[in-house]
C-alpha cells in the first residue's frame, strides 16, 4: 500500500474487515456495512452516494483533467449460512456469515479509495462500487436500475475476487467467457392418478417423471457442441404420500449452466420439448418454467489483457494465469459486464490455514491477501489512468 505507514494501513484494514466479518448482514440489509464504507469514504474527503439499488454507495475520486473514468466494483453481503470457523471474529449473528469473504472485497476497494486519494497519481476519475446482494439476490441489476451508470458514468468497469483455491500472490483471469449463466427451472407433470395396484385405470406421472430425469441429460450428451461446456442437473423430485396411490402429479425441478446466450436458449428449448414429449409418451402433461438468474460473465479480451499486465507487474507473469480455465460457479458482477466492457480477477488466498473453499463453514478471509488487493486495484487505476 505505498510506503505510507504499510504496517499501520494493514492493521487498519485488518480490523475494518474484521468487523465487518464478525457483523455479517444478508442481502439488501447492509446498513451496517454500508454505514462504515460510507464513514469512511468521509474521513478520507471522497464524495458519495448511498441508497443505490437499496443499500449500494458509490464514492467518487477526481484526478488530473481527462475525461476518463473507471469503475472498481466490491460485494457487501454475507451468506444466509451458519458459520463455523472458530476465530475470535466470528460472526455474532446466528445464520448470517461472510462465507464469501465480502468482507475482505470491501475492505480491499476502502484501502485502496484511501490510498488513491492520499497520491491521486492518476489522471481521470474512478467511481468505488459497493454493492449489496451478489449471492443471488441481483444486487448488480438493483444498482443498474437505479441509474448507476446513467450517474457514475464509467468506460470501463472491474471486479475482483478472493479464490482459496490458488495460492496468496497468485492471480487468475482470461479473455471472453470466465463464469457461467445460472439458470433454475421447475418442470411439473400432471396425469391421472389412482390405485397402485390397477395401473392400467390410471397414468404413472413417477414413472414419466423417471423417464424425464434420464433423458435431461441428453441436452449436453447429444444436442449442445460437445466444446460448449454446460451443465444440466435435476436436483429435486417430488412426488406421492402413499404406499399404495399412483400420485396425479409429479414435481422435478434443477438448475442449468452454460457460458452463451444461444447455449441457455437451446437447454430452454429442449427442456421445454424433452418434457412436454416425455410426459406425452406416458399420456401425462409437462408444465416447464426457467428462469435466469446470472448471465454470463464475459470478460473483455483488451481489459482482460490490461488487468493480467498490471498483476504481473506487482506479483511477476509466474504467479498470474492469463488465460484461465472458465468456471461454472456464477457471479452476479456478470450483468455489470454487459453493460461496459471491463475484466473479473481472481486473486489467490489459499495458503496455510486459508486453502478452505468460499461458502464453507469454516471459512474466513486471508487477511495477508489485503495489501495485495489493494496494490492490485491502485495499480489499475494508476495504469488505466494514466496522465
Amino acid at each position: 500500500m505505498g510506503s505510507h505507514n504499510m504496517e499501520q494501513d494493514h492493521a487498519w484494514l485488518t480490523a475494518l474487515r474484521r468487523d465487518i466479518h464478525q457483523h455479517p448482514e444478508l442481502a439488501f440489509r447492509e446498513t451496517r456495512t454500508a454505514e462504515i464504507v460510507a464513514r469512511e469514504l468521509t474521513r478520507m474527503g471522497i464524495p458519495f452516494r448511498t441508497g443505490i439499488g437499496g443499500t449500494g454507495v458509490v464514492g467518487t475520486l477526481s484526478a488530473g483533467t481527462s475525461g476518463h473514468s473507471i469503475a472498481l466494483r466490491a460485494d457487501m453481503d454475507a451468506l444466509p449460512m451458519q458459520e463455523d470457523s472458530g476465530v475470535p471474529h466470528q460472526s455474532v449473528y446466528p445464520g448470517a456469515f461472510h462465507g464469501c469473504g465480502h468482507d475482505g472485497h470491501t475492505a480491499m476497494l476502502l484501502g485502496a479509495a484511501e490510498q488513491l486519494s492520499r497520491t491521486r497519481a492518476f489522471d481521470g476519475t474512478v467511481h468505488f462500487i459497493f454493492q449489496p446482494a451478489e449471492e443471488g439476490e441481483g444486487g448488480a441489476v438493483a444498482m443498474l436500475n437505479d441509474g448507476l451508470l446513467r450517474d457514475f458514468p464509467a468506460e470501463q468497469i472491474f471486479g475482483l475476487h478472493n479464490w482459496p483455491g490458488m495460492p496468496l500472490g497468485h492471480f487468475a483471469t482470461r479473455p471472453g467467457p470466465m463464469m457461467a449463466a445460472f439458470a433454475k427451472f421447475d418442470i411439473r407433470i400432471d396425469g391421472k392418478g389412482g390405485h397402485a395396484a390397477l395401473p392400467h385405470e390410471s397414468t404413472d406421472q413417477i414413472l414419466a417423471a423417471s423417464a424425464l430425469v434420464q433423458a435431461l441429460q441428453s441436452i449436453v450428451s447429444r444436442t449442445l457442441n460437445p466444446i460448449d461446456p454446460a451443465v444440466v442437473s435435476v436436483t429435486q423430485f417430488h412426488a406421492g404420500s402413499a404406499y399404495n396411490v399412483l400420485p396425479g402429479s409429479a414435481a422435478l425441478a434443477g438448475c442449468t449452466r452454460y457460458f452463451s446466450d444461444a447455449a441457455g436458449e437451446t437447454i430452454a428449448a429442449r427442456l421445454r420439448a424433452i418434457a412436454a414429449e416425455t410426459a406425452a409418451t406416458f399420456d401425462a402433461t409437462a408444465e416447464v418454467c426457467v428462469d435466469q438468474v446470472y448471465t454470463a460473465l464475459v470478460n473483455d479480451a483488451a481489459a482482460a489483457r490490461l488487468c493480467a499486465d498490471v498483476a504481473a507487474s506487482l506479483v511477476g507473469s509466474a504467479q498470474v494465469d492469463a488465460d484461465c480455465a472458465p468456471i461454472m460457479a456464477s457471479e452476479d458482477f456478470a450483468f455489470m459486464l454487459r453493460e461496459r466492457p471491463g475484466c473479473y480477477i481472481l486473486m489467490g488466498t489459499g495458503d496455510g490455514d486459508h486453502g478452505c473453499m468460499v461458502h464453507n463453514p469454516a471459512y474466513d478471509f486471508n487477511d495477508a491477501a489485503l495489501p495485495i488487493g489493494v496494490s492490485y486495484w491502485v495499480r489499475l487505476v494508476e495504469t488505466r489512468l494514466a496522465g
